[in-house]
């Protein structure tokens, strides 16, 4: 009897570390989601527990109301760069994450099979899904990454930017509703997604402010690196096509989505968050510089354009253009345009 529990609690052991092994893409991106989420509640209860100090401080008088005003502008401001380096960490496991999917090193478990232990709740909770399906309104984590570049005068060809250098980001949260009641063909998405729009320049160049103009000027150092980030929140909306269908079991019709060929299109419309050029090269003295400078350089302040995607289940082929300038006052218009993957995670 003894050596009959040690065989099974072996096995146990090994099954358990077998699911820890083929934990999903869905469930390592969710965890990743919510640590970002996590990260910007954690600084933002700090910060309100600082402004309340500065608050006290203002009421007995031993600050101003300008100073006052100025602690607070400064902490607001160090609790946003604590957030930004925190989530850019958060950022890179991600993209780690979507290059392990694509070259196939993380294993999906099988929707059909199942490799965990079924307790008598599980089963109940499994058994409840299967007979209802999805609600009418569902969300999903957005995530989506590829290249990026400017259209000049209608033409990309010919670009001023890397083409593989320049690249873009896209994480958010969108709500999925089924329009009609017993049909599965037709959806509104919708939500509010973090943008971040890179361009590398090509021949050693970097952007330059000249009055209300932003050009590319030849650097007079040999750069490593030149980089202009633009970062965007914006609010996305598609009509989406889902050819996942229905099943009728026990009388019973059953919608899914995302368990099929899907498309949608539709446009997304935001404000700048921010925009920061990144330069890095060696000086004069053989030291080397990072150097990161952090103002407008005359970009849009607000963000909007038209957007579209086709693919597979939870995977899907990205295009989305800025219908705005990229820079408002440039006597030649360029519009950012961004093609990549995106993934829908329910």
């Amino acid at each position: 009897m003894r050596s009959i529990t040690i065989y099974l609690t072996l096995a146990v052991c090994l099954l358990a570390a077998k699911l820890t092994a083929q934990e999903t893409f869905e469930a390592k991106a969710r965890a990743i989601a919510e640590k970002i989420e996590k990260i910007t509640q954690e600084e933002k209860e700090a910060l309100k527990i600082e402004v309340e100090e500065v608050n006290k401080q203002l009421e007995n008088g031993s600050l101003t109301k300008a100073q006052a005003d100025e602690k607070k502008q400064k902490l607001a401001e160090a609790r946003a760069t604590i957030i930004e380096n925190k989530v850019a960490v958060a950022q890179a496991e991600l993209k780690d994450l979507v290059q392990q999917k694509v070259d196939g090193k993380i294993k999906e478990v099988s929707k059909d099979r199942s490799y965990t232990i079924n307790f008598d709740w599980k089963k109940k909770n499994d058994s409840l899904k299967r007979v209802n399906g999805e609600p009418r309104t569902t969300s999903q984590f957005v995530f989506a990454a590829g290249l990026n570049n400017l259209v000049t005068d209608g033409d990309v060809e010919n670009s001023d930017f890397r083409f593989l250098g320049s690249h873009f980001y896209e994480w958010g949260v969108s709500y999925n509703y089924r329009l009609a009641k017993d049909s599965n063909l037709l959806h509104l998405k919708y939500g509010w997604s973090v943008m971040y729009n890179n361009l590398r320049p090509t021949d050693n160049r970097s952007f330059v402010v000249t009055g209300d103009q932003t050009n590319l000027e030849t650097s007079p150092y040999d750069l490593d690196e030149s980089r202009l980030r633009n970062v965007y929140l914006a609010i996305p909306m598609h009509l989406e096509f889902d050819f996942s269908g229905k099943k009728v079991k026990d009388d019973k019709t059953i919608f899914r989505s995302h368990q099929s060929f899907r498309f949608g299109f539709g446009g997304y419309g935001g404000i700048r968050l921010k925009t920061k050029e990144i330069l890095k090269y060696e000086d004069e003295n053989g030291d080397n510089i990072k150097q990161k400078t952090k103002k407008d350089f005359n970009a849009s302040n607000f963000i909007y354009g038209v957007s579209a995607y086709i693919g597979y289940k939870e995977t899907s082929l990205y295009v989305k253009y800025d219908l705005n300038p990229l820079f408002q006052n440039n006597p030649i218009k360029q519009n950012n345009v961004s093609l990549g993957v995106r993934f829908d995670l329910n």
